[in-house]
């Protein structure tokens, strides 16, 4: 039977007209709670470019080496197709229910306490931990230029650059974001330009490269020398971790939710826009990175002290002398960027977990601007661990923080293909019409079981290179398998703590927040022009 609270009458009247009192709730939010001021265009380039980085413009190094170019390609088309299931699977539930905390709230709602207490903190790690990976390889790309110049020195300058724009709230951070990305989206598509003109022979050496690099090492890399398919095999699921890295990231939009206006309209959109980020930048990038740059370049390897991003390494092969460096400065910002969205994000969970009494509750003070201070500030402290790239190098450090993040990215990918499942569940239980959601696809809800089965396959089998015959290396087993190890025992644990069984299909809660979500819906103005009509329709 049907709960009063959940009548699929009621939701429809609940959705669609709200009370007298919800309608005119136009004052700000009170004191404690976060603020809607990301605008559409915030929205827009946060979707778009907000975490492309260092996993695209230096961890594809490590991926050609060990892939080679047609590895490399497949492995990220491979991870696109997953990326873009568990994006659709995401966007129904937060186009429908934008709220504070994302899919971390979201898996509290419709799946049990303990799955929300696992999926949050297994989020706020996987965000801590990555914020050090970006200052690694922002240390990477300095030392471009000043090789002799300790490490210390330019982390330092990147922390207080992420940390400032983060303090400064959510309005600076979405303004410095849309900047930061505008720079990332210029240049990854002035790059993949330049790339077709340089292979073509349009450089200064009028090299004609083409495929040369297909042939000759070839187009797979024998992995580890193993020989035959089994090599070229393990070489393209080497790619698939790194090419995660890469990807992690793409549901900030989630979590940014909670302080986007009019999210019911502008995050189908920003979901929308996934596709584009996908499709032109990573494997548009890739295919570029794998005929410019020969797999068994030296500089490709992040771990030797000599490493550079493979768009920086064609460059300077091609003979042009003075764009490494332009180029070496975009990318920088790049780091920054992913840097700066990496601690909000964290900070954003942190607080989502005390909302939902998963965390203490000093972490849920806010500021009267709704800066949530006490998350940023603790989240912050843990960018010092990209100190560890002063003593043991910046590659090696990037290594282990973006294999750490990759893992716990997947698993959380993970939570929200299993929560998605459960809201299909729910709203069929319930003769809730899924077309009458702001956003959905016809493609569920295989596309999130596809999601589920290829995100824990590819943890399991994540840190299978050390198990080879003289290969063993146990930091990179612990940063392979810690975090996935950690996932069930948050569940476990938090399971046995709460007591709480799964909440059954037709008693979810498919109500609550709507009024509030809909009564902070406002019309945008007409555009006055054509050209204001243009930018609306580009952002």
């Amino acid at each position: 039977m049907v709960s009063e609270k959940n009548d699929p009458k009621l939701f429809y009247k609940a959705s669609s007209e709200g009370s007298a009192h919800d309608a005119e709730s136009t004052l700000p939010p009170p004191p404690g709670q976060l603020h809607r001021q990301l605008k559409n265009r915030h929205i827009a380039m946060i979707s778009i470019g907000g975490v492309i980085g260092t996993g695209l413009f230096v961890g594809t190094a490590n991926s050609l080496a060990e892939g080679g170019p047609v590895g490399l390609l497949l492995g990220y088309i491979t991870m696109g197709t997953i990326v873009l299931s568990v994006m659709v699977s995401l966007g129904e539930m937060i186009a429908f229910l934008p709220i504070p905390g994302g899919h971390i709230r979201l898996a509290e709602r419709f799946v049990d306490p303990a799955m929300s207490f696992a999926m949050g903190w297994n989020y706020w790690y996987n965000w801590t931990i990555v914020v050090p990976a970006e200052l690694s390889a922002a240390a990477i790309l300095i030392d471009y230029w000043h090789p002799n110049v300790n490490n210390a020195v330019f982390v330092m300058t990147c922390i207080i650059v992420v940390v400032t724009i983060n303090m400064l709230g959510a309005g600076a951070y979405g303004e410095a974001e849309f900047v930061f990305a505008s720079i990332k989206v210029l240049t990854i598509t002035g790059l993949i330009i330049l790339g077709v003109v340089i292979d073509l022979g349009g450089g200064p050496d009028h090299d004609r490269i083409g495929f040369r690099y297909w042939k000759d090492p070839g187009p797979f890399v024998q992995f580890k020398g193993i020989s035959g398919a089994k090599g070229r095999f393990l070489g393209w699921w080497a790619v698939l971790n790194n090419a995660a890295f890469s990807f992690i990231g793409t549901e900030i939009v989630a979590i940014a939710a909670g302080e986007a206006k009019n999210p019911r309209r502008n995050l189908p959109k920003a979901i929308r826009r996934v596709y584009i980020r996908i499709l032109l930048f990573y494997i548009l990038g890739t295919a570029v990175i794998g005929l410019l740059v020969p797999s068994n370049n030296s500089q490709l390897v992040l771990a030797s002290g000599t490493a550079a991003s493979p768009f920086v390494i064609a460059i300077q092969k091609a003979g042009i002398k003075s764009l490494p460096s332009i180029i070496n400065a975009c990318l920088l910002s790049s780091a920054w960027s992913a840097a700066s969205s990496d601690l909000y994000t964290s900070s954003r969970a942190l607080y989502g977990l005390a909302i939902s009494g998963n965390a203490p509750r000093i972490f849920m003070k806010t500021s009267k601007s709704g800066l949530p201070y006490v998350s940023v500030i603790f989240c912050a402290l843990y960018t010092t661990l990209a100190f560890m790239a002063v003593s043991s190098g910046a590659g090696k450090v990037f290594d282990w923080f973006s294999n750490m993040t990759s893992v716990a990215g997947l698993m959380t990918w993970f939570g929200i293909s299993i929560t998605y499942i459960r809201f299909h569940k729910g709203l069929k239980a319930q003769g809730i019409d899924r077309t009458t959601l702001p956003y959905y696809t016809r493609i569920q809800p295989f596309a999130a079981w596809y999601a589920c089965i290829a995100t824990l396959v590819i943890c399991l089998f994540n840190g299978w290179s050390v198990f080879l015959k003289g290969e063993w290396n146990a930091a990179t087993f612990v940063t392979s398998y810690l975090p996935l190890a950690l996932f069930p025992i948050l569940y476990v644990g938090s399971r046995l703590y709460y007591r709480i069984p799964p909440v059954k299909p037709h008693e979810m809660d498919f109500v609550s927040d709507l009024a509030q979500i809909e009564a902070d819906e406002v019309e945008d103005p007409p555009p006055k022009n054509k050209m204001e009509a243009f930018w609306r329709w580009l952002m």
